[in-house]
């Protein structure tokens, strides 16, 4: 049994969800966003919220369950508070800047990398040295790819951490070349 699929996903002051078969459509003061739920995957709109149950007792379909219950919950924080990630850029040299809807980083290469923000993502570029990169939106898996896609670029090294990473991220790094 899923202890996550279990609970209903209360739907928020200000939020309104509505149920259409298997999609799960959610409006609130960001904007508005929609899951499509797996067919082995029941859901139901309540007094308590909107809540997930499996159709079967089959793997998949418990495996959907939780899951599923998880992309709602994502969506009612979503149209509520949005999702952020944050990067951080270190090296010589290295920075960011952003030119309009174009994300201008200077990584070290012999030329600047040009990045086009996506549409429902907002990027904001901060610190002294213009080295703090701040991803957001209203959907978790677009914020993530978008930051992941920007870290790609140049990821962090071993030897002096130089590259890009996410703040909360821990480098290991190794010790250099000995006489």
């Amino acid at each position: 049994m899923s202890r996550i699929g279990k609970k209903a996903v209360p739907v928020p002051a200000g939020v309104t969800a509505e149920v259409a078969g298997q999609a799960v459509n959610v409006k609130g003061p960001k904007g508005v966003l929609s899951f499509t739920v797996h067919d082995l995957v029941e859901v139901t709109k309540g007094d308590e919220g909107i809540a997930v149950k499996p159709r079967d007792e089959s793997k998949q379909a418990r495996s959907l369950w939780g899951m599923s219950r998880t992309m709602i919950s994502n969506l009612m924080v979503g149209v509520t508070k949005g999702f952020e990630k944050k990067l951080e850029i270190n090296g010589v040299g290295y920075k960011a800047a952003l030119n309009g809807k174009t994300l201008t980083l200077s990584l070290g290469y012999s030329h600047d990398v040009l990045f086009p923000v996506p549409e429902g993502i907002t990027i904001a570029v901060a610190g002294p040295k213009q080295d703090q990169i701040l991803v957001s939106g209203i959907d978790k898996q677009k914020v993530g790819q978008v930051a992941a896609e920007i870290r790609e670029w140049r990821g962090p090294e071993p030897y002096k951490g130089k590259g890009v990473k996410y703040a909360e991220e821990k480098i290991f790094r190794k010790e250099g070349k000995k006489k």
